[in-house]
């Protein structure tokens, strides 16, 4: 069954939030989200590593832009397209529903970590030359998520 990452999402974030309550009464909540964080990275370079040997020429920023709809599925994300180029592709997120539904589950604090969290590394998995950069979140207060994203050349 292929379940949008939004169900995905929430369903680890239940775990993760048992997980979490009982390593902070043991280590400390720095400590815990300190873990949770490596945790949820090795997680998102081996997810963004299957999803690179799905595409059919290699991965690349088109493969890349087409899988996209994995996130936005379920309205879980509205996004405004600002650049797209042969190497360049930059978006801002004018909803994110993955932070209504951390607020929603009382893990607003934990909601960078869950989800934001993942982004580069995702990238880092997917294909060391895609670079990503953001200055802003809905998450940490801001009105939109600036992604902007550039393929850089081999050995670039």
């Amino acid at each position: 069954m292929d379940i949008g990452i939004l169900q995905q999402r929430r369903i680890e974030a239940a775990f993760a939030k048992g997980l979490y309550e009982e390593m902070a009464a043991e280590l400390g909540a720095e400590r815990a989200k300190a873990i949770l964080s490596r945790a949820v990275v090795t997680l998102a370079k081996r997810a963004a590593g299957e999803m690179a040997k799905e595409a059919p020429e290699g991965p690349g920023l088109d493969h890349f832009v087409a899988i996209q709809e994995r996130w936005t599925r379920d309205d879980a994300l509205r996004i405004e397209v600002v650049e797209r180029g042969e190497a360049t592709y930059g978006f801002n997120v004018t909803r994110c529903r993955y932070a209504e539904m951390y607020r929603e589950m009382g893990l607003a604090e934990l909601g960078a970590v869950l989800s934001c969290n993942r982004d580069g590394a995702f990238c880092e998995g997917y294909d060391p030359r895609l670079k990503m950069t953001r200055t802003q979140t809905i998450m940490g207060g801001a009105s939109h998520c600036d992604f902007r994203y550039r393929m850089e050349k081999e050995g670039g």
